[in-house]
């Protein structure tokens, strides 16, 4: 059985909170996970005028996904930074060319699940999750959040992202801050399960 990991990073923050998610899904038995991202739309001149062309770099050993493989997964989690309460436009394209996907119903049944990143506290990780289901819905997915029973997110203690919706960091103003130790606790728990429903769903 196939989870895939599907996600766009410009600086790294939803990379971290991906591994994680892979991590947690490895950890069902006959589970395979399997981590690709979507095609970069910005040329270089651009990224590292942004400051994110090292990031990029870093990312360059990861394969791109093409649009057809996401028909070969059981379930598929993706992750996108925050855009003004939504996904940021490299995922937004690369799901707008899945009409073939949509046609032939090659998504439908399977299990889909978000993580995300903001900038700040309430950078809209919420919103671009939950706006992000309705794609997933189209689709026919089986939309998986982050339950309470990861505990994680009843904390109080740290400042910290994830919500029922899905796991979620804050990467701060100017970006310095990554995943925290609580964080990536919440995308590895919800890798988990996702594998556990996508298991049972394709029994």
């Amino acid at each position: 059985m196939k989870v895939w990991v599907v996600y766009y990073s410009m600086y790294g923050h939803v990379l971290k909170l991906a591994e994680a998610a892979v991590e947690g899904a490895r950890s069902v038995a006959g589970v395979e996970a399997i981590l690709r991202r979507v095609p970069e739309t910005l040329p270089e001149d651009v990224l590292e005028k942004m400051g994110a062309l090292e990031a990029q770099k870093q990312q360059a050993d990861i394969p791109v996904c093409s649009v057809d493989e996401l028909g070969q997964a059981d379930a598929i989690i993706f992750g996108t930074p925050t855009r003004f309460g939504n996904m940021c436009g490299q995922m937004r394209q690369f799901l707008d060319a899945t009409g073939q996907l949509w046609m032939n119903g090659a998504l439908v049944g399977k299990v889909g699940s978000v993580v995300t990143s903001s900038n700040t506290q309430h950078g809209g990780q919420e919103s671009t999750i939950l706006s992000f289901h309705l794609t997933l819905l189209h689709h026919g997915m089986v939309v998986a959040g982050l339950p309470y029973s990861f505990q994680g997110q009843m904390t109080i203690d740290d400042i910290t992202g994830c919500s029922p919706y899905g796991a979620s960091t804050i990467a701060g103003p100017d970006g310095s801050r990554f995943p925290s130790k609580n964080e990536l606790a919440g995308a590895r728990y919800q890798g988990e399960y996702v594998a556990k429903i996508a298991k049972k769903l394709t029994a």
